[in-house]
């Protein structure tokens, strides 16, 4: 018997006075069975009981055990009571003027910052509108000047013709053909890159991807991807495979041999942004395309940014360019973005590129593009998302 004080006789059932006995025995709950954890009597511990072999102890002992443990635990309390009203008394205050005091730094900071970006972009905005007015004048003013100059030319046209003879036929000739005829120049036309800034394109850039982006609802269109390219379900991922894939249907939207896509979506005019997750990937195209790019063969007819029909930005390892119809404008970038903005402005006619997580402007567009656009893709190496 393997009980944990002495062993119970036939005449240690007593206890030390009436308390509670045991239904099978009539006896005192003198003991406890530490293997089943309750009170027993000396009849239950004894050899012959329901305990034999099982760890037992007197109730006492017990009792006090337990008593020292609850003393132990109300003095944890109280010392945890303690502290907590120490940290409360002394900490929580502290750390709440903390609070107040920073947030009213923050605050400060905020408002200076902004203050400071809001001062920027009045004098931007000054610096710019009087670049456009002195535009404006000089254009008028060259206007102005060939108005007179051709008045006077009429002029002496008109007293040429109305005071010829014949004997200053050849003479009068000759006069009149030295004033030359009006000929197209520069200088009588508005230039529009007077209101080009690069800190007015970075923060315009800023504010586009901030508002728009995630608004347009891109997708790929599945009709158009590569069988080189597998879609997500969602079909905003594009993953390149090695392996031509034989699952895809062939038909006139698909392109068969570069590994192109283009989007469901088209813009022909208003403003619009979106953002790719590119950071996977080491070989890719973004940017946008004409509805008229060719699908079929592996001509540079149907490579985006080797032909009139796609704009693009692209990466092939640590070379970036900006690509259109055969000419590839090499763009000084010390890494790759791991996110790429895209603005098409077709009010201004306008392609931008950004990157979101530096605030740069890598590289901006403008020509006048032809009819609708479609935002297009181009991975050769793992994925690239779109971003919701």
């Amino acid at each position: 018997m393997s009980a944990e004080g002495a062993e119970p006789g036939p005449g240690s059932g007593s206890g030390p006075g009436p308390g509670p006995l045991c239904p099978e025995h009539g006896q005192a709950l003198s003991w406890f069975c530490g293997s089943e954890r309750r009170p027993v009597c000396a009849a239950c511990a004894g050899l012959g009981g329901r305990c034999r072999g099982h760890r037992i102890r007197r109730a006492e002992e017990r009792a006090e055990e337990l008593r020292n443990k609850i003393v132990d635990q109300c003095e944890r309390l109280q010392l945890q009571s303690a502290a907590i009203t120490k940290y409360v008394a002394d900490v929580l205050p502290g750390k709440n003027q903390r609070a107040v005091s920073m947030a009213s730094a923050a605050r400060e900071l905020v408002i200076q910052r902004l203050s400071l970006v809001r001062s920027l972009c009045e004098s931007e905005e000054q610096r710019l509108l009087e670049q456009v007015h002195g535009e404006e004048e000089r254009a008028h003013q060259s206007i102005l000047t060939q108005r007179v100059h051709w008045a006077e030319a009429l002029q002496k046209l008109d007293t040429i013709r109305t005071g010829l003879k014949e004997q200053e036929i050849f003479e009068r000739t000759e006069e009149a053909e030295g004033i030359l005829d009006p000929q197209e120049s520069e200088m009588l036309n508005f230039n529009e890159k007077c209101t080009r800034s690069p800190l007015l394109t970075q923060l315009w850039a800023t504010a586009v991807l901030g508002s728009l982006s995630g608004t347009e609802d891109i997708r790929i269109d599945e009709r158009t991807v590569s069988p080189f390219l597998q879609l997500s379900d969602d079909r905003k991922t594009l993953t390149f495979s090695t392996k031509k894939s034989k699952a895809c249907a062939d038909g006139p939207e698909r392109f068969d041999h570069w590994p192109n896509a283009l989007a469901a979506t088209s813009f022909q005019n208003g403003l619009h942004a979106w953002m790719v997750n590119v950071q996977n990937s080491c070989a890719y195209k973004v940017g946008v395309a004409s509805g008229h790019l060719p699908r079929k063969g592996s001509g540079s007819d149907c490579r985006l940014g080797h032909n009139a029909f796609s704009w693009v930005f692209s990466r092939y390892d640590q070379e970036f360019r900006f690509s259109h119809n055969g000419q590839h404008e090499p763009l000084g970038l010390l890494r790759g973005p791991a996110q790429l903005g895209v603005v098409l402005d077709l009010q201004v006619q306008e392609l931008l590129f950004y990157e979101p997580a530096s605030g740069t402007v890598l590289c901006a567009h403008h020509v006048s593009f032809p009819g609708p656009l479609f935002p297009v893709f181009a991975v050769a190496d793992q994925t690239i998302s779109i971003v919701r």
